[in-house]
């Protein structure tokens, strides 16, 4: 950690061989997003080490109930879940005052998202699929959401993308990001998922969220945890960069 705050990987670092490759022939779209040529390294400047980043952002409670927060005064529709874990530095310190973005579609699979329109699953007006929160003290970080839905996708036949959420850590600055996906432990799903099978074999299971009865809340929501390591032999995979 900085004076300034936590400092994040950045997301082209691809340390130990863990994370997924550029290009990765059974996930088409790389193909066209992954670099043609080798990456330059760019000196970062003080501002752009130190700013802007989560001090920019205001966060609400509110904000971290992707049940309630479309504000229309209805409840999302689906199976609530409480998702909680801590985010972790390669020596296993909790890093504080992260900001956690969440997106993810809804129960039925279905992004509120103006593109999406060949999938006919219904929308829910009631979810927005959006929502963010702060890692306290110890690096916790804590929201209530809905399960997602699997939902089909063109990268190949009868392709379907397991039931996942897609979250982005930023620490002081916009250079300081990591992006993800949580997956839940169990899904039958995954072995088919070239996204999730991107990630070499001995890296997967550190984008699994596992069911825990501790978090769970009786007559409410079931509870998941997912801790985010940001660097280190055991870092979180993180998603591969567009070109």
């Amino acid at each position: 950690m900085s004076a300034d705050g936590p400092m994040l990987p950045r997301l082209h670092a691809r340390e130990h061989g863990d994370h997924p490759p550029f290009r990765y022939p059974d996930y088409k779209s790389t193909a066209a997003r992954s670099p043609d040529q080798d990456l330059v390294s760019i000196l970062a400047t003080l501002s752009e080490a130190t700013g802007p980043g989560p001090a920019w952002s205001e966060v609400s409670p509110e904000d971290a109930d992707l049940t309630t927060n479309a504000g229309t005064g209805g409840v999302a529709i689906g199976a609530r879940i409480i998702v909680t874990g801590r985010v972790l530095d390669a020596a296993g310190n909790g890093v504080p005052d992260t900001l956690v973005e969440i997106w993810q579609a809804n129960a039925a699979g279905r992004y509120a998202h103006w593109r999406e329109t060949e999938y006919d699953a219904p929308l829910d007006p009631n979810f927005l699929g959006v929502g963010q929160c702060h890692t306290d003290a110890d690096g916790t970080y804590r929201f209530l959401t809905i399960r997602p839905g699997p939902y089909p996708w063109g990268n190949h036949h009868n392709a379907w993308r397991p039931a996942h959420i897609h979250l982005s850590l930023m620490g002081p600055s916009l250079g300081s990001r990591l992006v993800t996906q949580l997956y839940f432990d169990g899904d039958p799903m995954l072995h088919l998922d070239p996204i999730y099978c991107s990630a070499p074999p001995q890296s997967r299971h550190r984008m699994l969220a596992h069911y825990d009865h501790e978090v769970t809340e009786a007559d409410w929501a079931t509870g998941w945890r997912f801790d985010i390591v940001l660097a280190g032999a055991e870092a979180t995979p993180v998603e591969q960069e567009e070109a």
